[in-house]
């Protein structure tokens, strides 16, 4: 009982900060995540709310997580492929 209560600051800020980083992983590594943001990116360019310069960095750098995110997606895949034998 005592160790609990020693403890449980520190699970505390364990589980915080482990929900923390999944926030974080999704809003950088989530496949659907980052083409909701490609799409409106899209619109906005096209309704002439950002310049072709800024639409080009943003789209680049959303590109670079999206390829990040389908390797992340296709290890997860592999990984869980060989769980199962």
């Amino acid at each position: 009982m005592i160790h609990k209560l020693f403890t449980w600051p520190l699970d505390t800020v364990r589980f915080v900060g482990e929900k923390v980083k999944e926030e974080v992983d999704k809003e950088l590594y989530d496949v659907d995540h980052i083409q909701q943001k490609l799409v409106h990116l899209e619109m906005m360019f096209e309704m002439d709310e950002i310049s072709e310069e800024a639409y080009e960095n943003q789209y680049d750098e959303l590109m670079v997580r999206y390829r990040t995110a389908k390797e992340i997606e296709q290890e997860q895949l592999r990984q869980s492929l060989e769980d199962e034998r």
